[in-house]
């Protein structure tokens, strides 16, 4: 019986995995926390076999978790993530496992067969190994993306402002124009949504419409109209409605942040 302990900070998460570790006959979860460091203390006083660890969280996050293990007695780790594609190709040069949310279970089971066999075959040191050129390849992939993460002027005539674009909620075309949304402010920016969208291309980038772009590290709350379409409500507040014709690609989008059906 392989030992498992839980680690993620949204309970919907915590419940989509213990409930997949309930249907795998030789899984017993023995721990489930919301935080790191409620989580820490508990495996220096008991250590799992296997370590289901969300990447991000307040307060401790799964990386700073991990650093603070003891190298000596280290679990199996699998990181349960969201992350965009610079720490996933981390993890897969690493040959870590991990699971991409949202995942079913499927993706679930194929991930839990790997750690039965990497259960049998490798040592602590061995996982050690692993997990330490992990968290190199991490560190250079943030490093990577903050440096891929252009600031521009925005603003006309004497007076700009010179913005970060990853703050950057909205962008929507006016004529000659692209009107940038941050927070309750709006900045004009001469050019086309085109360009907009090519300059925003490091940022999860979403097109509701012919003529509006939502960053969707933003999207705060969606609902439907009677028609169908999509109702974003953005951090500082805007609301946007999708268009028919983008109404479609705007579902796919979304369907990707979903949990599986338990």
């Amino acid at each position: 019986m392989l030992e498992v302990v839980l680690v993620d900070d949204e309970a919907a998460a915590r419940r989509v995995l213990r409930e997949y570790c309930a249907l795998e006959p030789d899984l017993k979860v023995v721990g489930e926390y919301g935080d790191g460091r409620t989580a820490l203390e508990a495996i220096r006083t008991h250590v799992p076999h296997v370590l289901l660890l969300d990447v991000k969280m307040e307060s401790l996050d799964g990386i700073e978790l991990v650093r603070s293990l003891d190298v000596r007695t280290l679990p199996l780790i699998v990181f349960v993530t969201a992350y965009d594609h610079y720490a996933l190709e981390a993890f897969e040069l690493s040959a870590v496992d991990y699971l991409l949310k949202p995942f079913d279970r499927e993706r679930f089971r194929h991930t839990i067969d790997r750690v039965r066999r990497r259960v049998a075959a490798e040592t602590a040191a061995q996982r050690r190994e692993v997990l330490e050129a992990l968290l190199e390849r991490i560190e250079r992939a943030q490093h990577a993306r903050i440096d891929a993460i252009p600031r521009i002027l925005v603003g006309t005539g004497s007076e700009q402002s010179m913005l970060d674009v990853e703050l950057i909620e909205l962008a929507t075309a006016e004529r000659n124009y692209v009107q940038l949304t941050v927070g309750r402010k709006t900045f004009p920016v001469r050019g086309t949504l085109q360009q907009t969208e090519k300059t925003l291309q490091v940022l999860p980038i979403l097109r509701i419409s012919r003529s509006r772009l939502v960053n969707m590290n933003h999207v705060r709350s969606v609902s439907r109209t009677p028609r169908g379409d999509f109702i974003l409500v953005l951090a500082g507040g805007t609301t946007v409605t999708s268009s028919e014709g983008f109404r479609e690609s705007v579902r796919r989008h979304l369907d990707r942040f979903r949990l599986p059906p338990g």
